[in-house]
């Protein structure tokens, strides 16, 4: 049997409850809120029920239940432990021509009351058709637990703009895309927190045009698995993802068919598009009340100019949020795998890259000279730390010069890691003294330096000397 899922407008209806105990009691929870003219039929009745009649918000009537009672009813239910009235209620409102629903009895029910959650006037009801009420508890509860507080109010807003819409805008896809645009928004929670309400609001007063928002979004190291939940929601729903060369087809492929895909990357020194372009874009695109996905490999906040982006944003009145990822320097200590902190061995570490912005170089500087070549760089200040260097480049003869100047001895661990966390993962050993003599690596690929690298190694030693004894 196929039910048909509808919504009720009953405020101001009549309707009748026959029973007064635990089980009439329970529906109430369900039927006041809805603004029936609710009348209960019992002999007796649980003292919460007799506080609500006492108040005016129901009418109890101390007697037996009597076929007339059902006459003039809009919806009648059936709650009393008397299995052979609920019987008569259920017949005599058939014939009548009413609706009756006989508690915990599917077979002498026209309808089904759902397990509701609530959001000011969103409601999500959920019917097993009987079958099992705690099911549709359980998944009740789980729903009401992820979904955020405060979707009634945004609703409530998203309301006001519709009509709003509808009254100054024509018929037509035009104005059918613009109302779905609007109603995006993520709904789910993530495992920590809730997104906050998708933002919505004239950019201008006259100006009818609204505003969404941008969420600079970390893509992690490339694999789809290590995606925060938060991300993957986000990607799935955006209506425009602007992302970074080195996000893989395997994250951009997770969008949602209709959403609008456009690459921004700036790789190995070649610039299809500049930085204010990429503003320029963002700001455009949010202004046509889109959700915008800024997708960038790793953590945005790590060497993704995300600084930038958030200052163009700031300057234009778009709203924006971060959503970090995992940076790829984890996914490479993951790949060796070493801790990038020991207590006996590094209690720092330094994140850096191989190019430094021109104009921007922060730090102490040293000048370091390669066959009569000038070249100046950033010198940490600390010796006790494990070092990570994002896009090192192939040649890494300069590097290790820089180092072994600074005081590094040659033997100081290394380690090169291409692809981390994907398909195409390797990792490539070796020392300071001979890191200028390493095979060149494909990118995406990292620099992970320290005497945690050559802890791991010598402990990946010892585990495979042991299993060679024990075989």
């Amino acid at each position: 049997m196929s039910l048909l899922p509808i919504f009720l407008k009953l405020d101001g209806r009549p309707a009748l409850l026959v029973g007064a105990g635990i089980v009439a009691f329970e529906k109430l929870n369900t039927l006041l809120p809805t603004g029936l003219r609710l009348r209960i039929i019992a002999p007796d009745a649980k003292p919460e029920i007799r506080r609500l009649a006492s108040e005016g918000r129901i009418e109890w009537i101390q007697r037996t239940f009597r076929l007339e009672d059902l006459d003039g009813n809009f919806v009648v239910i059936a709650a009393t432990d008397n299995p052979e009235v609920n019987a008569a209620v259920y017949r005599e409102s058939v014939r009548r021509g009413i609706l009756v629903n006989s508690v915990d009895d599917p077979p002498h029910c026209d309808f089904y009351f759902g397990s509701i959650v609530r959001r000011g006037d969103l409601q999500i009801a959920i019917s097993t058709a009987g079958e099992s009420p705690a099911v549709a508890q359980q998944l009740r509860r789980e729903i009401d637990e992820q979904l955020p507080e405060d979707l009634g109010p945004w609703l409530a807003q998203i309301g006001q703009l519709r009509r709003k819409i509808l009254a100054t805008h024509p018929p037509g896809e035009e104005r059918k895309a613009r109302l779905h645009r609007l109603a995006q928004r993520q709904f789910l929670k993530s495992n920590t927190e809730s997104s906050p309400p998708q933002e919505a609001a004239e950019t201008q007063p006259g100006n009818k045009s609204l505003v969404g928002k941008v969420f600079l979004v970390g893509a992690g190291p490339g694999n789809p698995d290590l995606l925060t939940v938060k991300a993957l929601r986000l990607i799935q729903s955006a209506d425009v993802i602007l992302h970074d060369d080195l996000v893989p087809q395997a994250i951009v492929g997770l969008a949602r068919p209709d959403a609008q895909i456009v690459n921004v990357g700036k790789r190995c020194g070649t610039k299809r598009i500049t930085q204010e372009e990429i503003h320029e874009l963002m700001i455009s695109y949010s202004r046509d009340h889109g959700a915008v996905v800024r997708l960038k490999s790793g953590d945005p906040l790590i060497f993704g100019r995300a600084a930038e982006e958030m200052a163009a944003l700031t300057k234009a009145e778009i709203p924006f949020e971060v959503v970090p990822g995992i940076t790829a320097a984890f996914a490479g200590a993951a790949a060796i795998p070493c801790s990038l902190t020991d207590r006996n061995a590094a209690s720092n570490v330094i994140f850096s890259t191989g190019h430094h912005a021109q104009s921007h170089n922060q730090g102490p500087q040293r000048r370091v000279f390669v066959d009569g070549a000038e070249n100046q760089t950033s010198i940490p200040k600390l010796e006790d730390a494990t070092r990570i260097v994002y896009m090192p480049g192939r040649d890494l003869t300069l590097l290790a010069l820089e180092w072994l100047q600074e005081g590094l001895p040659a033997d100081f661990p290394c380690a090169i890691v291409s692809h981390a966390a994907q398909p195409g993962q390797q990792v490539q050993r070796t020392t300071l003294g001979e890191l200028g003599h390493a095979r060149p690596t494909s990118s995406p690929s990292l620099l992970i330096a320290g005497w945690t690298v050559r802890n791991a190694a010598d402990k990946a030693l010892r585990q495979a000397a042991d299993q060679a004894v024990t075989a």
